[in-house]
């Protein structure tokens, strides 16, 4: 089973929080609260985390794994930002967006979509989340954690490691929102809304 560590939502414990960041660093693959639901997370180099993500949501290889980041700067190394599209994500983040933009060879292959050579990122709007991601240094392979045949993420710790403790290396408590991201595919000549979620997507859509 996972380990199970409770973390204050305003003022996480260092202590706890470089524990974290070790498991990650150690290959692991950990369920984490976010500003828009439970999240699974693990290395940016880890091969089997991606895996392993991909068999508890089973994802195919359509799917767009998210790099979560920490800044605009550490973003700015993974993808391909122009200034349209850096207007428009720098006026809703931090916040419950996940944007699809070109990735630049920063990116594993393996982590792109196949086809397009894109992948998803995102800047949260969570003490918990800043503070993991200042303590790994690099931005966490991610992907929201909603369990097939479900249609909202998990968003309670107890009941994220009563559903899949037996799967993961460690179960973070702390509080998180309640609607996963709003994604908007920002690699084209206009926004595309893939999923309406806590963000809101009308600020990406043309009249």
């Amino acid at each position: 089973m996972a380990r199970y560590l409770d973390v204050h939502p305003q003022d996480p414990q260092p202590r706890l929080i470089a524990q974290v960041a070790g498991v990650l660093a150690e290959n692991g693959l950990i369920a984490y609260p976010t500003d828009s639901g439970y999240a699974l997370g693990a290395a940016l180099g880890n091969q089997e985390g991606k895996e392993r993500i991909a068999a508890i949501r089973r994802l195919d290889e359509r799917h767009h794994y998210t790099l979560v980041c920490s800044s605009f700067a550490q973003l700015g190394q993974f993808v391909l930002i122009d200034n349209r599209v850096f207007r428009a994500i720098k006026s809703v983040t931090p916040g419950p967006y996940t944007f699809i933009l070109p990735a630049t060879k920063e990116v594993p292959r393996r982590l792109m979509h196949p086809k397009k050579k894109t992948v998803g990122v995102r800047l949260p709007n969570h003490r918990l989340v800043s503070a993991l991601l200042a303590e790994v240094g690099e931005p966490l392979l991610s992907s929201t954690l909603i369990l097939p045949d479900a249609d909202e993420p998990l968003t309670e710790g107890w009941v994220v490691n009563d559903e899949i403790g037996h799967l993961v290396d460690v179960v973070v408590e702390g509080e998180c929102g309640l609607e996963p991201t709003t994604v908007i595919d920002l690699s084209g000549p206009t926004p595309v809304v893939i999923r309406q979620g806590a963000g809101d997507a009308s600020l990406f859509v043309e009249e």
